[in-house]
């Protein structure tokens, strides 16, 4: 393992993620909320746009937290929520609830989870592309 620092998920990491994902949005036509949290599952910053619908910022928020807790993108998740699933229980056993759909995805740093992006307000494919635009532009 190795101790070398990693620099954290800074506040302007935070807004080109949220800028590259709400552009990527905008050209594909779709509006969304954009949600990043740190490493600890702090709120770095949140955007919802105009006319996305008002649940995009909870669903944003939630994929967020799920991609970050379990360091796996949420589409990569929603089979094994399904009866007889690996994580079949997992949405209903904590206290903050996970949402395994698309659009949630982990942030790196030389291979370290430094925060997490989540996109609501397209459909699950849209906020996963979205968000993973944003993380490519972040490297």
């Amino acid at each position: 393992m190795s101790t070398t620092a990693v620099a954290p998920l800074s506040i302007e990491d935070a807004e080109l993620l949220v800028a590259t994902a709400r552009r990527t949005a905008h050209d594909a036509g779709v509006t969304v909320s954009v949600t990043v949290l740190d490493a600890g599952g702090h709120l770095l910053a949140f955007r919802r746009d105009d006319r996305a619908v008002l649940i995009s910022g909870e669903t944003s928020t939630r994929k967020a937290y799920t991609a970050l807790q379990l360091n796996t993108p949420t589409a990569d998740l929603v089979d094994a929520v399904q009866p007889g699933g690996l994580f079949h229980t997992l949405p209903t056993a904590l206290d903050r609830p996970l949402l395994f759909i698309a659009g949630g995805v982990p942030v790196h740093r030389d291979g370290r989870l430094i925060g997490a992006i989540g996109v609501g307000g397209g459909a699950p494919e849209q906020d996963h592309g979205f968000a993973t635009a944003a993380v490519r532009a972040l490297v």
